[in-house]
């Protein structure tokens, strides 16, 4: 037969889950009441109608606060929701460019660009060659280092250029 391991639980211990002999108590009011022993800890939050939660199981001896743990629970939760919201997923965007890009279009591009910046994104900058223009690759370097340069003052090279295939990519970062 195989024993069974009890499942383990997240969050704080509570009340008779506390395994310590003497913790380090705070009361309801925020009170340091010092270090006692966990049943008299366990009896003063019985007292008051409330749980005993261990709040920093690693100290030596733990510190036990006395407070509701249902609210405890539901403002741990709302904090973490709160943060998760915070949270920007960065996403890489992509720009497609050819060496023979006209004046205007490149400004198009560079405006989406500098937009996807603005946004907090990254920009993976895709020079697509066709035919004979794989032997003028110096014209893909110049149209990538003109890039570069005008999007310095607010984006770093997260990869130089570099070449796949028939395509010439270089990502940037926002800083």
């Amino acid at each position: 037969m195989k024993s069974t391991q009890a499942p383990q639980k997240d969050g704080p211990r509570v009340n008779r889950e506390i395994r310590a002999r003497e913790v380090q108590l705070i009361d309801a009011e925020g009170h340091n009441r010092g270090i006692v022993q966990v049943y008299e800890a366990q009896q003063t939050a019985d007292e008051a109608g409330l749980d005993l939660v261990e709040i920093v199981p690693t100290a030596n001896p733990p510190v036990c606060k006395i407070l509701d743990y249902g609210k405890y629970r539901f403002l741990e939760q709302k904090k973490a929701a709160e943060a998760r919201k915070k949270q920007k997923v960065v996403e890489i965007k992509e720009i497609k460019l050819r060496p023979g890009i006209d004046e205007h279009d490149y400004d198009v591009k560079m405006k989406a660009v500098r937009r996807f910046f603005e946004e907090g994104d990254k920009v993976k900058i895709t020079l697509r060659f066709r035919g004979r223009e794989m032997a003028h690759q110096e014209l893909g370097y110049k149209l990538l280092d003109r890039v570069r340069t005008e999007t310095m003052p607010f984006a770093k090279v997260e990869a130089e250029p570099s070449i796949e295939g028939r395509q010439m990519v270089m990502i940037l970062a926002p800083r």
